[in-house]
């Protein structure tokens, strides 16, 4: 019964236009005071929170994303691959994911991923004929790996909600991301082989090839050295952040001299108001977290789903639609926030494994980036291409598909996740 309680007054809140953030902060408030708990516990919940040295990596990693947009890093980057696979079939289709995804290793932003790779292959594709829909689905899609390929501002959270192990969640990111953006390609050459419609690129000469990769260099080299300085152990993951921030200055700066000063300006801004976002959520969402443990509902929940569900196949199918419901009204880190500490204790209790639990979280949250009404990234790819929502709706659907058929893969053989943080 309090349970139904709690969910009815949520989707009040919400549905009066009242920001999820202050309708967790204000429900998880009213819960202290009518359980007879002191009301403190919320501003001290929101200091602990916002006093964890983990969520330094959210504005560092930001302001890097930002930069590095900024500088035209990703332009470069499109253009290098471009000149290295777009005469393939479906090349630039090709292009757009191999992109998508060493961006991703750069920035943990699905945003910035999509708005950055959508800017310079949208009108490419275009003109080169590609259907329309399938551009928009293909951009919008690919800015997701912007949240599993590593550095991940999801995961960083999920850890510290959990208290796991944020590096071995980035390691546990890399498998099913290299497996996802191997279904994407083979996709998109599939799609564009028996749909295509578009006009074959003809193979770029080695001076081309020489020129676009060169300027490209610092970019891997960044995304490399973020990467293995965490694998390593030489540098924490909010060290990691500070250090690809400061590299990215150098890169645009020094080397590229490609970010001006009301660039710089315009991304220091642009990531404030996205780290206060984020703060004010984790924070508002931790007075809710607090009331809900004290009202002992992610235990109760937890048996209800182990004295009905005897195994761990229908609880995954269970959590997978539920997930996928939520991503029709709630974006992103406000999933993994509400969710995770009601559903991983029960998770627990029919033996998954954190870390794998915290990759299927970080997958199911994608799709709910590309889910209309609230995906962020169909309202990106939507602004950055100029036209309707609808028409980027209709391309996702089979990316969506590849990323629940990801789960089942990972469900099947949970080494797709385990073998890099564990066994490697």
């Amino acid at each position: 019964m309090t349970i139904l309680l709690v969910l009815t007054l949520m989707f009040v809140l919400l549905l009066s236009g009242l920001p999820v953030s202050f309708s967790l902060g204000f429900l998880g408030l009213l819960m202290l005071i009518f359980g007879g708990f002191s009301p403190l516990m919320a501003p001290q919940a929101i200091l602990s929170t916002l006093d964890g040295f983990i969520l330094l990596a959210v504005p560092l990693f930001l302001l890097m994303s930002n930069v590095l947009l900024k500088g035209g890093c990703g332009k470069d980057l499109f253009n290098a691959v471009q000149a290295w696979v777009g005469h393939w079939p479906g090349g630039l289709a090709v292009a757009t994911i191999i992109s998508c995804g060493i961006f991703a290793a750069i920035s943990g932003v699905s945003v910035a991923t999509a708005a950055t790779i959508g800017v310079v292959a949208i009108p490419e594709m275009i003109k080169r004929g590609y259907n329309k829909n399938f551009v928009y689905g293909l951009l919008a899609a690919g800015g997701t790996l912007g949240i599993l390929i590593p550095p991940s501002l999801p995961m960083i959270v999920y850890g510290f909600i959990t208290e796991e192990s944020v590096i071995a969640l980035f390691l546990a990111g890399i498998g099913p991301g290299i497996f996802l953006i191997s279904l994407f390609i083979i996709y998109s050459i599939v799609f564009s082989q028996f749909f295509g419609g578009f006009k074959k690129l003809e193979p770029s000469s080695w001076q081309v090839k020489k020129n676009t990769s060169k300027k490209v260099i610092p970019t891997i080299i960044l995304a490399v050295l973020i990467l293995g300085g965490i694998y390593t152990g030489v540098f924490t993951p909010t060290e990691a952040a500070a250090i690809g921030f400061s590299l990215s200055l150098i890169i645009t700066v020094l080397i590229l001299k490609t970010l001006t000063w009301n660039d710089f300006k315009e991304a220091v801004f642009e990531s404030m108001v996205t780290t206060a976002a984020i703060l004010i959520i984790v924070a508002c969402a931790k007075t809710f977290g607090k009331a809900i443990a004290l009202y002992r509902i992610p235990q109760d929940i937890s048996y209800f789903i182990s004295s009905t569900i005897d195994t761990k196949a229908l609880f995954m199918i269970v959590v997978c639609i539920i997930l996928v419901a939520m991503g029709l009204v709630f974006e992103t880190l406000s999933m993994v926030i509400i969710m995770v500490p009601v559903l991983l204790p029960a998770a627990m209790a029919i033996g998954v494994d954190p870390i794998w639990f915290g990759i299927f979280m970080v997958i199911m949250v994608e799709c709910a980036l590309i889910t209309p009404p609230v995906g962020l990234n169909l309202y990106v790819i939507q602004s950055v291409a100029k036209t309707q929502l609808g028409e980027v709706a209709k391309g996702v659907f089979p990316f969506i598909v590849m990323m629940i058929f990801t789960v089942f893969v990972m469900y099947i053989w949970p080494d797709l996740a385990l073998y890099i943080p564990f066994k490697l």
